[in-house]
């Protein structure tokens, strides 16, 4: 095949499906060209702002003229400077300079490339936390209605995926609910620590800064915070390199990781539902599950979810290869990386996430196919109440046990050699030793009685940690932060 031509448009060339399938607008604006380099600009102004109020020759006419410029970007005449200067900061310097010529002189005065790139990258990981939370936050209240729903429903229990004491539908999404809290509460954290780099210089010395202000360390010190300020944040790294640590990317990358790890866990439990035909995710009417078997009803989105929670988990190892081979103050093997681990991590993320919001509003729940499987199982998980109500009757333990061992034989190979149906109760309501407790087989075989305290649990896990936490939330964020366009 021949190479594309110049004028070739975009499907002639790869682009990440994370992007161009998969993740948000907003999300994708996040991480875009134009939001780094529009705020690339918006600190040089920051910049320019905070060291005019302290005393140096800036003029209102320089500050007006940067102002006007900001989003103004000529990404052509960029991408010419990057490949004749081989520096993409000193690139988007002398474009933005050219917007504004009675600016250049003092766009980037005392700074250094680590000022935009480092302190863009922090803007840019905050608002993608403020991009995933909300997310996170609506996928639990989904689920939580959902527990609330079935939290009296009983189901089996697996263990090692094999039958095991019954539970509810809703209890079992209580433990996805449960994971997903921690991760609300990790990924808070997280956000809530990230500082800013602020006006450090070229090795973290601010040494370039003390000179501009003739060695007046309060001026230096009131300038890191005042752009600090400008820029949303309330703290500044006090101590830094050329960059910020990264071992704070290795911080970020961890808690979506883990969220990764909880959603995961949840999309599998969905597909092994959908496999027993319990629960299922939304299949809309037109929707097709395979093109060779027009029965399928594929659970897509549960796979694509754990599809893309394993590359979000290995992005973690990213940060932390990198974080261990910084030497001294700064080396640039981490830039190339950083481009891509920490836009895919934030990206993936807010893929999967809105992936279980859907899921999570259009669950299909079969009642009696739960209630068929609990059948099945239930007449041996009943055999010890059976002897309990035969010993009160008068039996006698022993010679009970033993004829419900020989029963229960008799019924499994029914089950697994004949691949009928479970049979032992029948054989007990035949067996005449039986007798003094056939009015009490029904409500020993009542479900609700094998969920021990299941609903309870669902109900004060909801009322206590679930949705307090939730409404503690909502209230710390008050309205929803928009992107600057």
């Amino acid at each position: 095949m021949a190479a594309p031509g110049a004028e070739e448009d975009v499907f002639g060339r790869y682009r990440s499906p994370l992007v161009s399938r998969y993740a948000s607008p907003e999300m994708g604006f996040n991480f875009s060209e134009r939001r780094k380099f529009g705020t690339w600009r918006r600190l040089w102004l920051y910049l320019a702002q905070a060291e005019k109020s302290l005393g140096l020759p800036i003029t209102d006419e320089q500050i007006q003229e940067m102002e006007a410029n900001l989003d103004n970007i000529d990404f052509k005449m960029a991408a010419e400077e990057e490949k004749r200067l081989r520096h993409d900061v000193m690139a988007h310097v002398h474009t933005f300079a050219h917007c504004c010529p009675k600016a250049a002189a003092i766009i980037h005065l005392g700074a250094t490339s680590c000022y935009v790139g480092d302190n863009t990258d922090l803007i840019v990981l905050r608002d993608g936390f403020n991009l995933l939370l909300p997310k996170l936050a609506t996928v639990i209240t989904r689920l939580a209605d959902f527990a609330e729903q079935y939290a009296d429903l009983p189901t089996l229990g697996f263990t090692h995926y094999q039958p095991a004491q019954l539970t509810t539908v809703g209890k079992r999404c209580c433990l996805w609910i449960q994971d997903l809290c921690m991760d609300l509460r990790n990924l808070e954290r997280a956000r809530d620590d990230l500082r800013f780099r602020g006006v450090k210089g070229t090795t973290g010395t601010q040494a370039s800064f003390l000179q501009l202000f003739e060695g007046d360390h309060d001026k230096v010190e009131e300038l890191d915070r005042l752009v600090t300020v400008k820029a949303g944040f309330k703290r500044a790294y006090l101590v830094t390199g050329q960059t910020y640590s990264r071992k704070v990317d290795v911080e970020v990358l961890s808690v979506l990781a883990s969220l990764g790890a909880s959603i995961h866990k949840i999309c599998t439990d969905i597909r092994l539902l959908a496999n027993l035909k319990e629960i299922e995710e939304p299949f809309e009417t037109d929707q097709i599950g395979s093109s060779a078997m027009p029965y399928k009803r594929n659970p897509m989105r549960s796979e694509r979810c754990c599809s893309l929670a394993r590359h979000l988990m290995t992005l973690v190892m990213n940060p932390l290869h990198t974080a261990s081979v910084q030497w001294f103050e700064r080396t640039l093997d981490d830039s190339a990386n950083r481009r891509v681990c920490l836009a895919e991590a934030f990206l993936t993320a807010d893929i999967i996430l809105s992936t279980l919001q859907n899921i999570s509003e259009g669950f299909v729940v079969y009642p009696k196919v739960i209630e068929r499987r609990i059948r099945q199982e239930l007449p041996f998980m009943a055999t010890e109440n059976i002897i309990m109500a035969m010993v009160k009757a008068g039996g006698n333990r022993q010679d009970c046990h033993e004829k419900i061992r020989i029963l229960s034989q008799q019924a499994a190979a029914v089950v697994k050699q004949e691949g009928g149906d479970n049979d032992l109760i029948a054989q007990i309501r035949a067996e005449p030793y039986f007798s003094p407790i056939q009015g009490q087989l029904e409500s020993l075989l009542e479900p609700t009685s094998f969920t021990g305290r299941a609903s309870q649990q669902v109900a004060r896990f909801l009322k206590e940690e679930a949705r307090p936490m939730l409404t503690l939330y909502q209230s710390k964020m008050g309205v929803k932060m928009e992107l600057a366009l």
